[in-house]
Formats: structure tokens, sequence, C-alpha cells
């Protein structure tokens, strides 16, 4: 109905003189479309009955509320939205709940509505016009836009019935839905869920003004629904009997209407088209709602008012747009209310998977197989993630975006754990296994919150020698081959990253060598539409040199000189390329062989990927930033003049963090019991730090809340992997460990003892030399920084109970808080709770963690401090190149950087072959190398190879797959 319609109706209406007192405070100032008003009509009792309940209020005119007075009952709403309001201001001063408005067409009388209104209690509201005759495929795209939109809570359709398709309902987040259209929304409320969607808000119009206008309980009172049909009919019917009224619904051409009317207590016309109800068919005292906003109100009010014999009692009120707004906007409120409450620590939720072991124990990969893993989406609802910052591979893996450490800030961090080992055999004694085995029986069993952070494994073992890295038997990660191989790409965009370097470094050698300084600046600076600029990486470096300038025209011939010019020497040039593939033929390779590279041919070497820097800067970094900040600051080499150069003097720096944007978020995976896992990073072992990354470590932490336990592992034995974990990557992240769990095995422990490798050796090798030698080392090391140690025995099949207790007892005795063994590649997580309830307890004893060295002391007392106090050796010995390595970094101002030894992984000592806790040697250091990027300086002991070599026989020989059921074969 027009605007002119409706000022045309209330101005031609006289209220009769028969009703006593009554009167016309007031006509309509403005109205849209759709009128915005709230008609309250109430009768008095014919001359000498009794006072009259309520007087005619056609609304004063008030520009606070769009040109109308609200009834008492919309300024109680109003007044507890604000209310609302108020509250969440003070949780969070900065938010501000905000309504989106997508229209079709451009008329602004909803927004002024929204707008006025929104005032009174601190909303924003926004408008999106769409073209009168907007596709369906472009209101989706907005809709979708502004689901993603974090400073929009609720979304409003001013659009025609035909636009709003089922695929845009479908579109519309539920709790963005704030208008309760949606089939979701819809469904929830019929079910009787109200935790999810929003009561449509013509219906929370009705049931508040039902209360309203009630002077006695609405128990038992019954409600006729007129005219209406589909969802809203439905919804409105279900909602009226969940507050305890009969509803009844009936339509115009029923025969039975007018008995129908006249038991009702209360009437709702839904839709009237030219029907109008007669007023002496109205009960009286009974409440008519017109909620259509094309009925005929003059016609109906009119009628009903010259009819004073019935309707002495009848309260009559149209229930028309600005109520509806008023719900809309209480719904925006609420929704930003849950919103916040979302981003709210969460309690677990977890539903953990049942393990059904055999006997005798299957292939790893027929357990994986055997076991269905949850939507990875449903089990980060199950740990308190949100949608958005899930970022989903298929079924089963999702990268988790950092916002998670804004959202949780303020979460106190839980226990943190770290599993480690005694010196290991070639195989390993599968401290991985370990570590999904104890958060299985952490989660799973004990039902307390755990976290497993793992590395990612490299190809190189994968189809190598070792074969998959997902853990073993019954405690792994699953599914199993997407574990081990590429996973979400992290690897891959290593190696991209780091091989950009290396092309950008022979180029750079190569056109500085056949080109003047002119040339080479106006390539450098080239001039685009007549315009030269400085790129923002370029700026840095002319700030790096000391030339305050931004203006290319600017620099005289010496600093253009120094601009153009890194002059990297190519005999000192330090960056590898990379590949994730054990290939030794490119240990060592000449490249620039072809005539196009101008004689610029030079030796270079292949590293294995996961020994890039750049792995091992994933794996330090706390943040996007504090990566950019590290990938920029890698040497690549040396000028001529002796000069570090940086990948940010190369200008590659901003695209290198391009390539690892992605690769900086943790992968979410789960366990064979569907606990949750990270995988994230996996530095090399030998040159790095060999420790999952510090961010995957930080977000676990706040996720399993103050009392839950994150269970990270660390490469190789004691000596190497945890004592760089403590100085290195706890030094990075500011973490502190509350337990060490130690990883040993009766295997390796006799090989230490003096049998041969892995070979069944006599308890006295494993009582005499083993465990006290090797066992009794380890235990020393951990407690070198103050952190309470657990020994888990991981057990095998060939193990005998005496030698199992004999382990046990023999730890305990050299200070492990508890030693037990574990039988979680059998039976799963119940075979390590006891191992559990160990570091459970130990989590709780006083610890004094601490470094192992001051980092302001010389880089070789630095060296020397961890080659006396953990490895045993009496002293160390620099080769030349060592000692000039050493006073170049700390000329470059390196000197305070942590050190990451890179030595043998199978002996305590720089010798493979000496076994058990050597003494009395000499460390000889060959050289040493500096990732200032990651920022650590290591010492080279002894040869290390960089890329591993494929044997006569690589696992790669029992590796297939299926063609017809894609399914893969002999991983492990």
């Amino acid at each position: 109905m027009k605007a002119t319609a409706i000022r045309n109706t209330c101005s031609s209406l006289r209220i009769p003189a028969a009703f006593p007192g009554s009167r016309v405070t007031g006509l309509l100032r403005r109205c849209p479309p759709v009128a915005p008003a709230i008609f309250r009509a109430a009768s008095a009792a014919p001359s000498g009955g009794t006072k009259p309940k309520f007087l005619v209020n056609f609304g004063k005119p008030s520009s606070k509320y769009a040109g109308f007075e609200c009834d008492r009952s919309v300024r109680e709403v109003i007044e507890k939205t604000k209310e609302t309001m108020e509250a969440l201001q003070k949780r969070n001063a900065a938010i501000q709940p905000s309504l989106a408005i997508i229209q079709a067409g451009e008329d602004d009388s909803l927004l002024e509505m929204n707008t006025k209104l929104a005032r009174r209690i601190g909303l924003k509201v926004t408008q999106v016009c769409l073209e009168k005759e907007c596709s369906e495929d472009e209101i989706v795209k907005e809709v979708l836009k502004l689901n993603e939109d974090p400073g929009v809570h609720g979304l409003y359709l001013h659009l025609p019935p035909a636009s709003t398709t089922s695929r845009v309902l479908t579109a519309l987040k539920p709790e963005k839905d704030v208008e309760g259209i949606s089939d979701l929304s819809t469904g929830c409320l019929i079910r009787g869920d109200l935790s999810t969607g929003y009561v449509p808000p013509v219906i929370s119009a009705v049931l508040e003004l039902l209360n309203h206008f009630s002077d006695v309980s609405l128990e038992g009172k019954t409600v006729l629904v007129l005219g209406g049909h589909g969802t809203l009919e439905v919804t409105l019917r279900c909602l009226i009997e969940r507050n305890g009224m009969v509803a009844i619904t009936s339509h115009w051409t029923s025969k039975n209407l007018k008995s129908e009317v006249m038991e009702a207590d209360a009437i709702v016309i839904l839709e009237a088209g030219n029907m109008d109800l007669p007023p002496n068919w109205v009960k009286p005292g009974a409440v008519v709602f017109s909620c259509d906003p094309t009925h005929n109100t003059g016609t109906v009010l009119l009628r009903v008012c010259s009819s004073l014999s019935i309707i002495h009692s009848i309260w009559l009120l149209f229930l028309l747009q600005s109520p509806v707004l008023l719900f809309i906007q209480k719904n925006v409120v609420h929704s930003c209310t849950r919103w916040l409450q979302e981003r709210q620590y969460q309690p677990w939720n977890l539903s953990s998977i049942n393990l059904q072991p055999q006997t005798p124990v299957p292939s790893d990969i027929e357990i994986s197989r055997a076991q269905t893993p949850k939507p990875v989406d449903q089990l980060a609802k199950e740990i308190g993630l949100l949608p958005e910052e899930l970022e989903v591979y298929g079924r089963s893996k999702a990268k988790v975006r950092l916002s998670l450490l804004d959202r949780l800030q303020n979460q106190p961090d839980g226990k943190y754990v770290l599993v480690a080992g005694i010196t290991p055999t070639p195989l390993g004694e599968g401290k991985s296994t370990v570590t999904i085995g104890l958060v299985q029986a952490l989660s799973a069993h004990l039902k307390l919150n755990s976290f497993a952070c793992l590395r990612q494994p490299s190809q190189g073992p994968t189809f190598g020698v070792k074969g998959g890295a997902a853990g073993g038997g019954y405690a792994q990660v699953i599914p199993m081959e997407e574990f081990n191989l590429h996973l979400t790409g992290d690897i891959h965009a290593i190696t991209a990253a780091n091989n950009l370097v290396a092309a950008a470094i022979d180029a750079r050698i190569l056109h500085e060598s056949t080109q003047s300084d002119k040339a080479l600046y106006n390539r450098l600076v080239p001039s685009v539409n007549g315009v030269r600029r400085f790129s923002p990486i370029q700026i840095s470096r002319l700030r790096r040199l000391g030339m305050d300038k931004t203006d290319p025209a600017s620099l005289t011939p010496q600093e253009i000189n120094a601009f153009v010019r890194l002059d990297l020497d190519p005999s000192r040039i330090t960056w590898h390329r990379v590949v994730d593939t054990n290939d030794r033929f490119l240990r060592k390779i000449t490249v620039g062989q072809a005539s196009t590279e101008k004689g610029q041919s030079r030796e270079v070497w292949f590293d294995i990927a996961v020994a890039s820097e750049i792995m091992a800067i994933l794996a330090l970094a706390d943040g996007l930033e504090d990566m950019k900040t590290r990938l920029a600051r890698m040497v690549v080499g040396t000028s001529r003049g002796g000069q570090p150069v940086t990948a940010e003097d190369l200008g590659v720096s901003g695209a290198l963090a391009v390539l690892m944007k992605d690769a900086i978020k943790p992968t979410l995976m789960q366990t064979l019991e569907g606990t949750p896992v990270f995988v994230h990073a996996g530095p090399f072992a030998n040159i790095a730090h060999g420790n999952s990354s510090v961010l995957a470590d930080k977000l676990a932490l706040k996720l399993v809340g103050q009392d839950g336990f994150v269970v990270t592992e660390a490469g190789f034995g004691a000596d190497i992997g945890m004592e760089k974990f403590f100085n290195i990557k706890c030094r990075a992240s500011g973490l502190q460990p509350n337990v060490v769990v130690l990883v040993a095995t009766v295997r390796a422990l006799k090989m230490h003892g003096g049998g041969p490798n892995v070979r069944l050796q006599t308890t006295e090798l494993l009582e005499f030399s083993g465990c006290r030698s090797n066992l009794r080392k380890q235990i020393q090391i951990a407690r070198l920084f103050g952190v309470p140690v657990v020994v888990a025995v991981n057990v095998f099949k060939t193990d005998t109970q005496a030698e199992l207790d004999l382990v046990c007892q023999i730890a305990k005795e050299c200070g492990a808080s508890d030693a037990v063994p574990c039988h979680h590649w059998a039976q799963g997580g119940r075979g390590c709770i006891e191992l559990a309830h160990a570091v459970n307890a130990a989590a709780t004893r006083s610890n004094n963690f601490q470094f192992l060295y001051n980092l302001q002391l010389p880089l070789v007392d630095k060296i020397r401090a961890i080659a006396q106090q953990v490895y045993g050796a009496d002293d160390i010995e620099l080769s030349p190149d060592a000692k000039a390595k050493i006073d170049y970094y700390n000329q470059q101002g390196h000197g305070s950087l942590p050190i990451c030894m890179a030595k043998t992984h199978l002996s305590l000592s720089h010798m493979p072959e000496k076994k058990g806790a050597p003494t009395g040697f000499i460390l000889p250091i060959r050289d040493v190398r500096a990732s200032v990027g990651a920022g650590f300086i290591y010492p080279l002991v002894g040869t290390m190879s960089t890329m591993p070599g494929l044997p006569t026989r690589p696992c790669f020989y029992d590796i297939d797959l299926d063609p017809v059921t894609e399914e893969i074969s002999g991983l492990f």
C-alpha cells in the first residue's frame, strides 16, 4: 500500500463519540511504501460501564522512531537490546554490531528506517543495492561475500519474493540469517533448536505483543493463524504451541471460519488479500494482529470501530514493518553476542574413534585403511576451531589460520611435553609412535585434551630407507598415505622458494658481469608509462646503503654503482639448490654450461629440501611478519669486498613470502583414535634444529586449555633434537616445557652395550653398558635443563618382561621421575595409559627450566659448553677455516646467535661407531656456517651429508598403486 493511501486512511478516520475519553494523539508524518506503524485500538465500555482499558493511540509523530511512537512493549525491546549492546561493548569496546541490507534497486527508505532505529541501539547499517532486475547469481555472490565479512553480523534480504530462491536462502550462513528465513533456520526452529538460527522477526513481534496484551497467563489460550501458508505459518504454529498456547490454522475460504474466529483468544492474519475480518465475529477481549503489509488496515479498523456493542473490550493491533525491523536489529545484536562468545575459548567435545586391535598386528597401511577418519571440519568443531579459521584440503586435512592466536591470546597455555630419545639405531626407536600413542591415551582414554605436534616427513626417507613417518601399528596419523606424501604442499613451497633464490643469484651474477652500471640501473628501475619508481624492496636496499632517497633521478653515479652492484663472489656463495628426493648425484654439479650463460659456469650443490634454511625459518617463525623478516635477512653469499649479501639485497624476499604464505599455516590431521594432530615443518635434524614448528605448538597450547597437553617431538637423540629444542626453539618461542618423555628400546640399549646393530643380545649387555651408559647420559642431558624426565620404553614383541623391568628400574635410579613400558604399537592409546598417568603426574612437579648457555657468551664458549656438557667431550678443536668463520660472524654482529651443532645422530660423539657414552675425546669442528635468517650458527662436526643417497634396494621397490581402486600398497 502506498504512503499516500496510508495517510489518507489515517486522516479520514474518526473515532465515534460513544467512546468516552477517546482521542487521536497524532498522525503519521512519514510513511514508506510498507507502513512503519503500530496501530492500537482499544474501546471504552458503553455509557455507565467500566473504565476503558486503553485509549486509541495512532502514534504521535516522533523523529526518534521514524515518525511513530512505539508501543510500550516495543520500547521495552529497544531498551533490552540497548542493554545487551552495552554489555557487548564492555567486553569489547571496539565491537559494533552491523546489519547489511541486500536489495534490488536504489530505494533508500528501508535504509533510512533502519538507520534511525539503529541509532537508538548503536548498530551500524549498510546497504548493498543490486540492479533492480538482478540475477540469482549476483545475489548469491553478494550473500557469500558478506557471509565471510567478519564485520557483518546480520543479513537482511529486501528482495522481491521471486528473488529469494532456495539457492539464495541456502547460501545464507545460519548465524547471519537474522530474518530466520533459510531452510536450515526454519528446520532448527521447528525441531525446537533455538541455539543456531533466529526466530523470524514477524513471529518474535507477535509473541512479544501477545504477552504484552494478555492480562493473564497465555497457557491454554487459543490462537488462530489465518490466511498463511508455507514456512512462516508452520514456524509460527510451532512456536505458539511451544509457548503453551493452542494453535489453529485456517484460511479465508474455510467453511468454519466464523466459529474458529469466535473461539480464538487471538487472531494472527498472515495474508489477507482483499478479505476483511467482520468485527462481530471477534470474541470480546481478543487480540487481532495483521502481519500482511498489503492489508487495507483502514477498512478493517473502521468496520471494527463502527460496531460499538461488540468491541467494547477488543484490542486491535495491526503489526506492520517497523516492529519487524526492530526485531531484526535485536537479532543482529544477538548474532554479534554469539559471534563474540564463539571467539572465546570453547571446551572440547571430542568424540574418539574406537580401535579394535588385531593379533598379529597388521601392516601400518592396513591399519590406517581400516579406520575411517572423522571429517576434518567435524574434528575442528570438536576442538573449538571456528569455520573461518579452517582451510580444508579434501576430507581429512586442513590448514589452520594464524588468526586463532589473536582470538585466544588471553587463553592460558596448556602443559608442554617434549618427546626425545636415546641415541637411536639406524631405524629409529619410535619417538613418533610414542608421541601419537601418548596423545591417544590422554584424549581418548583419560579424557584430557591433548594435541600431537609432528614434523612433516620428507619424500627422501619415505622412498629411501625408513619408509613412512606417520607412527606405526595402532599409534599413527591417518590417512597415512596423505601424511607421508604431498600433504598440503608445504615442502613443495619451500623447494620453489629456495630455488627461486638460487635462480636469482645466478641471474644477478650474469647480468652484473655483462652490463654497465647505467644499463643495469635502467633495467632494475625501468620507466613505466614515462615514470620511474623504486619498488619498496629497492627503497629498503637504498636505506641499508645509507641513501635516504626515493627519486630514481637523484642518485649520483657512485650511488648508482653501490645500488646495482651486489658483486657476489661466485666462490663464496653459500646458498644451495634443493630437491625433496635422495639424489646423491646432485651433491655436487656444474651449472652454466650453455653458451648463453657466457662463461658463468660454476660448481653448485643440492641439499634435500628439508635441509633448506627456509624450512628452518618456517619452523621457528612466530607469524607472517616474523617469517618475512627472517626470509629477508637470509645470507646467500659474500661480496668480493667481504660483505654479506642477503635475499633482500637480491630483491626476492617479498616473492619468497608470497610462496610461503600458505605453508606457514599448520596442517590439522588426526590419530587412529580421532584425536587432533598438527603436522608442520620438518627441518633437517643434523644441520637444523629438527623440531616441528613454533606456530603449531603455540596454536595447540591455546586450543587444549590450561589443563590440556601438547606433545611435540624432537628429532634423533636427546643430544641433538632435545638440546636444540631447548636452546634454539624455546628461545624463539618463549615457551617452557613441563616434561620430557625419553624414548628407549631394549634393542637400542643392547646395541649401546656392545651388540651389533639391531640384533638381540643378552641382558648383561643391556644392564652393564646400555642402560648404565647411554640411557643414564641421556637422562642427565635432560636434567641439565631442569625439566622432569619420564622414560618410555617402547616395547617390541621380542622384549622379555625381565628386560623391561630392568630398564625401568635403572632409569629411575638414573634420575627419571618415572619409567614405564609402552604397548601402543599393539594396543593404541590403551597401551599407553600408564605413560599418560606418569606424564600427568610429572607435569605437576616443580620445573626449574634453564638454558644451557647465555647467548652473550663468545661463540667458541657456547660450542664448548655443548661439546662438554651434552656430548661428554674433553674439549673442542677448531680448524683454521672454523676459526676464520667465527671471527667473520663476530665481525658481522652474529656472535649472540645460538648454536645448532651438525653432527652424527648415531653416537653421542662425532664418531658413529662409538656407542654407549664415549668420553675422553676431542670434538673436531671442521667448519662453521650461519643460518642468519633462521637465527643460529651451525658448526660442522666431522663429515656431514645434507643430501642422502638411495640404498641398493630403496623402499620404492615395494610401493605401488592399484589403477582400479587407487589404493597405495607398500608405503610402509
